[in-house]
């Protein structure tokens, strides 16, 4: 028998109160950036920027989101190395970033190792005290503390790294902070469903087979990462993927049937519906894409819904995506009976 999404448990001061430790997880990533910027402010003013790297590599589980922001703007070549070890021909001319919030595990801590053995400079984010630190220790690594293990937050800071030896963008974490405590209002348990925007949207996912689509680099990843947090809130799948593995889903759905009986249970399956996630990200291809995904999905019959955060820095639009999205996953575990 399918799981009943009940929308009344999403007001339900009790229910809430249950699922209180995932929600107040989400209420506090604004202060888990500024918590890392004030850890790590001494390790960046002591960081040395005369470092002018052959190439940049970015090893760990997290190396694509510090290559998505770093690699349109770094004026070296840069690349995200999520496996073991490192690229053969990386050394001494090098500088190897590595996020490890958690302190890493095996892959990320190999790359470590490899980092040092061979010379190469290296800026390592991870706990203070963490075999990985010790693993880090060389003459030309630099430590950045973690105080959480929030990889988002911990990322903020070696992108503001990344800044301080001239690779990457100008960040300032306070607008990172302030746009996650925006989301955090917004999306607060005691907001009605008529006000929040992520308990809304958690009504449109209960009764789709969600397809999730961004269009930019970031967009995408936080799409990725929105499907993730449906799935492992709910057990029920999500898709995210570039629109050219979107638009066959869409043209193979058969639109709906007008004169179908609603409470048939042999049309219970889910349809599938879009959500597109707007970073505000306007290059051509990127409006076609977008364009074009929802015009497929409207003659099919198959709703669409937007996460959009247009406002401030590019890393602040793309927590605020993920954060929302991840808020929506939340809500709708919670409408299940599943989440607390």
């Amino acid at each position: 028998m399918a799981e009943v999404f009940d929308d009344t448990r999403l007001d339900d001061e009790d229910v809430l109160a249950a699922a209180d430790a995932p929600l107040r997880w989400l209420a506090g990533a604004g202060a888990r950036v500024r918590l890392e910027a004030g850890g790590a402010a001494e390790s960046l003013d002591d960081l040395e920027d005369d470092i002018s790297p052959r190439a940049i590599v970015a090893a760990g589980a997290d190396a694509r989101l510090l290559r998505a922001v770093l690699e349109p703007v770094c004026p070296v070549p840069f690349v995200a190395w999520p496996g073991p070890g490192l690229p053969g021909w990386a050394g001494a001319l090098d500088l190897v970033v590595v996020l490890a919030p958690a302190g890493g595990d095996a892959d990320t801590a190999s790359a470590v190792r490899e980092a040092v053995r061979r010379g190469c400079s290296l800026v390592t984010a991870c706990p203070p005290h963490s075999v990985m630190a010790e693993h880090a220790q060389g003459r030309h690594s630099q430590l950045l503390p973690t105080q959480t293990d929030d990889t988002l937050a911990v990322a903020v800071v070696m992108l503001q790294a990344m800044q301080r030896i001239g690779v990457g963008p100008e960040l300032d974490a306070e607008r990172v902070a302030g746009v996650l405590d925006q989301v955090a209002v917004a999306c607060s348990p005691h907001r009605d469903i008529s006000t929040n925007p992520a308990k809304d949207l958690s009504l449109f996912l209960a009764e789709s087979a969600p397809l999730v689509w961004g269009g930019s680099v970031l967009a995408a990843r936080a799409a990725r990462r929105v499907a993730e947090a449906i799935r492992r809130t709910t057990g029920r799948p999500a898709l995210a993927a570039d629109s050219g593995h979107l638009l066959p889903v869409l043209e193979a759905t058969v639109p709906r049937d007008l004169f179908a009986d609603p409470f048939d249970e042999r049309g219970a399956d889910a349809r599938p519906g879009l959500l597109v996630l707007d970073d505000g990200a306007e290059e051509p291809s990127v409006r076609d894409q977008r364009g074009h995904l929802r015009a497929v999905a409207e003659s099919h019959g198959v709703r669409t819904q937007t996460i959009d955060a247009r406002e401030g820095p590019e890393m602040a639009r793309y927590a605020a995506l993920l954060t929302t999205g991840t808020y929506a996953a939340v809500y709708l575990g919670i409408g299940l009976g599943r989440a607390g």
